[in-house]
């Protein structure tokens, strides 16, 4: 073996070894994550993480993003949910989030910059939040948290958060204006006035934008029948 073959070799061998490292922190950060979201509501509960997942690996290889960073971020992206739902809203879960993901994330065997790219993609996930998704990886898990809200699986998250808060099926009586979040007046239809309809107009990546316009356009359908079924029209 020439003295190059040895050398490639030897880097071979170090990043392999280096994956196996890393797949095994990647394998308890899953199984952390996993219990803080024991006992949480069903709209926001680790099988939202996990669908949320799969969207980032299937929006994360279209947009050649940081794997590593990306699924790692998706794994965390809500541990602070249950500090917003039970502040009823007064404590952003993606600010909570970044701050109870850093002792996880500082020892992970990668650079300053992918533990600092994850904490940002966890920042920055949330739709109301006050910061903006920077990176590639940040883009593809903005996306994908936001698909899970919209299309059928958005529709349905949309009706189960409402009775999670106590909320009504419809408030017709009550203008989008003047309902508020986290009471009777949540209704799944508020959400979709406030939140939904406005998220593919927010979507960050070409693969999320040719996603986000179907699922839109199926909740269009599915509200204006709704409306029609609620009235007595249908």
């Amino acid at each position: 073996m020439s003295k190059t073959d040895s050398t490639k070799s030897i880097k071979s061998e170090v990043n392999d070894s280096c994956q196996t490292t890393l797949s095994f922190f990647v394998g308890n950060i899953k199984l952390h994550a996993k219990k803080l979201f024991e006992g949480a509501n069903g709209s926001h509960d680790w099988d939202h993480t996990m669908r949320v997942y799969k969207l980032s690996k299937h929006i994360g290889a279209a947009e050649e993003a940081d794997m590593d960073v990306l699924l790692i971020a998706a794994y965390l992206h809500d541990i602070g949910r249950c500090f917003q739902d039970e502040s009823f809203g007064s404590v952003c879960h993606a600010e909570k989030g970044a701050q109870m993901a850093w002792p996880i994330v500082k020892g992970l065997p990668l650079s300053e910059s992918q533990k600092e790219n994850i904490i940002h993609c966890i920042r920055s996930h949330r739709f109301r939040g006050n910061h903006a998704p920077n990176t590639v990886e940040a883009k593809a898990l903005f996306d994908a948290d936001k698909l899970d809200s919209i299309g059928a699986v958005g529709v349905a998250r949309a009706f189960l958060f409402a009775g999670e808060v106590g909320a009504r099926l419809h408030s017709p009586e009550v203008s989008i204006e003047d309902s508020r979040p986290y009471s009777k007046d949540d209704t799944g239809y508020r959400e979709f006035m406030v939140k939904l309809s406005r998220i593919k107009d927010k979507i960050q990546t070409k693969e999320g934008r040719k996603m986000a316009e179907e699922r839109h356009n199926f909740m269009e359908r599915f509200f204006k029948r709704f409306l029609e079924e609620y009235e007595g029209e249908r």
